[in-house]
């Protein structure tokens, strides 16, 4: 039987690393230019920091620009991403930060070890078969009251659940915002906050930008 889902990651990793440098120089300085961006970067970090906790994982840090922005807003930041040679080009530009290898399906992280995980448009590569399995693992590693951000891009509404698109790298899918809610709440993380950014005249690809903050249960709860 053929495994779609480890397909999709060999693919995607392949076309990463040969990308790297290229992505790299492109997405170095976008959070510079995007102020809502930065501004749904800083309410997680602030719910991470109130909850009491500040460890967090980049999953799908590409070169780990973001990674050391939230490293910034005093968060224990660390970066993890299938693309070693992203991962080479992360270590090179923020020696000061932890970065690995790894994948976002099986982590070597424990069960309730993280109090945030960022997951920016980094699911967007993963099959739609394969994504309630990575948010069960979001889950796993969150430890109760830990809080999820993860950005993707919509489908043209909310009757398609998922489409998908032509990507430079790899196959790439867009997700309607109330379909993937439902899916982070089957996987025990509930919707705190939805940020739905309409695209500027000059981007690339016309699609609605989508960043969802979400929840696991405290204990007790």
């Amino acid at each position: 039987m053929v495994d779609h889902d480890a397909d999709a990651l060999r693919a995607t990793r392949e076309g990463y690393d040969a990308a790297a440098s290229t992505y790299a120089d492109l997405f170095r300085d976008t959070l510079r230019d995007r102020p809502l961006d930065r501004a749904i970067l800083g309410a997680f970090a602030e719910a991470v920091r109130s909850g009491g906790g500040g460890r967090v994982a980049d999953l799908g840090c590409g070169p780990g620009h973001v990674t050391a922005h939230l490293a910034g807003l005093g968060l224990d930041a660390f970066g993890v991403d299938a693309s070693p040679a992203m991962i080479a080009l992360a270590r090179e530009a923020h020696p000061e930060l932890r970065f690995d290898v790894g994948s976002m399906a099986a982590s070597d992280l424990a069960d309730g070890e993280l109090d945030g995980v960022l997951s920016r448009w980094s699911v967007i590569h993963t099959p739609p078969s394969g994504l309630p399995a990575i948010l069960a693992e979001f889950h796993r590693v969150l430890a109760p009251g830990g809080h999820l951000l993860i950005a993707f891009s919509a489908t043209d509404g909310p009757s398609r659940p998922t489409q998908s698109f032509d990507h430079s790298v790899a196959t790439a899918y867009r997700w309607s915002p109330d379909h993937l809610a439902a899916l982070l709440r089957e996987s025990g993380l509930a919707e705190v906050a939805r940020l739905v950014r309409e695209p500027e005249p000059t981007d690339r690809r016309q699609f609605q930008e989508v960043h969802l903050l979400a929840r696991k249960a405290p204990d007790g709860a």
